[in-house]
């Protein structure tokens, strides 16, 4: 079995055939669903951005991070920011802000991180997401711990005349799943780049890969960047749907939320990290609206729940939700690009 085998990089057919139906059903969704429900799943998608902008490091090269929300809260922050007070912003200004601060928050900050490994990396990336996120936190001027409030949506204009209305939620729904749909587009065609091949060479053997000649540093800040910048697009997203901020986006948890979406759909391939999402915000949706049972509140416990669920996951599917069916099988013709 080869390693992109044994790393999902590669797709049994019928997983690939459930992935179209899936982007069909999604297509469909917002003339068939009810409002509460396009934003649930538009939520969803933006999670889905998020998690294969950590997949980047986490499944392709090897880069555990603990602190990947940073980026994700930075985003939402600019967009906060440049918005004006009585008018919306165009999206053409406040996206490429909010995408460029997380990007060069993550540039700096990656500069120094990806010279530690293992341990070390994952709790140095944890440190500056919680300076990042105190920065924010005790900061009156930068909102403090209330937050900030995003009172307009961007608008999308082209020589004067309004091209989407991100006011309307099957607007904006769409608007996300297009984004979502070139976010993996653009992480597969990188995957199977010679930057994308040596990046999954760093992970698979970091010394081997320096000793061929590879820059490895510069090779894991590129990609540490681009995940930032990638998380960063997804902040942005949820601000424009929440239309609120707060510290909270940049903590430990939204982190670890990520990790879980990662391992939950199966590392290594991105399409994995859009089902991992899916599925831990479906499953997390059901458990805290369980009943109360003989005095027990089933869904105000519903960490225990959760956690259970992520338990039988591992155990049960090692390679995740995308890896359970034909796990080992290869296709007849060799490499498969999908």
């Amino acid at each position: 079995m080869s390693v992109a085998t044994s790393n999902l990089e590669m797709l049994p057919r019928g997983t690939r055939v459930a992935l179209w139906l899936g982007l069909a059903a999604l297509l469909l969704f917002p003339f068939a669903g009810s409002d509460f429900y396009i934003q649930v799943v538009t939520r969803m998608m933006v999670l889905a951005i998020f998690a294969m902008s950590l997949d980047l490091l986490q499944g392709v090269t090897g880069l555990v991070s603990l602190g990947h929300a940073a980026y994700f809260g930075l985003a939402g922050y600019a967009l906060a920011f440049v918005m004006p007070q009585g008018e919306a912003a165009s999206l053409w200004l406040t996206l490429p802000v909010a995408v460029l601060a997380s990007a060069l928050a993550a540039l700096v900050i990656g500069f120094l991180v990806v010279r530690t490994h293992g341990i070390y990396f994952i709790m140095v990336t944890m440190a500056f997401a919680q300076m990042v996120f105190y920065l924010f936190f005790d900061n009156k001027r930068l909102g403090g711990s209330d937050g900030l409030y995003v009172n307009f949506r961007p608008t999308v204009e082209v020589a004067g005349y309004a091209l989407l209305d991100l006011d309307n939620k099957k607007t904006l729904y769409l608007f996300t799943l297009g984004a979502m749909v070139l976010v993996y587009v653009l992480l597969r065609r990188l995957l199977w780049s010679p930057f994308g091949r040596a990046l999954a060479g760093i992970r698979v053997n970091e010394h081997r890969m320096r000793a061929l000649g590879f820059g490895t540093f510069g090779y894991k800040l590129s990609a540490f960047t681009l995940a930032g910048a990638l998380a960063g697009l997804a902040g942005y997203l949820w601000g424009v749907q929440t239309g609120y901020i707060n510290p909270e986006l940049m903590g430990f948890h939204m982190s670890a939320h990520a990790i879980m979406m990662v391992i939950l759909g199966g590392m290594g391939n991105f399409a994995g990290a859009i089902v991992g999402a899916f599925a831990f915000e479906t499953v997390l949706h059901a458990v805290k609206d369980l009943p109360e049972v003989g005095g027990f509140a089933l869904g105000k416990h519903w960490q225990l729940w959760m956690g259970l669920f992520i338990v039988a996951v591992v155990l049960l599917a090692p390679r995740g939700l995308l890896g359970m069916g034909n796990p080992f099988k290869r296709n007849k013709g060799g490499k498969d690009h999908a």
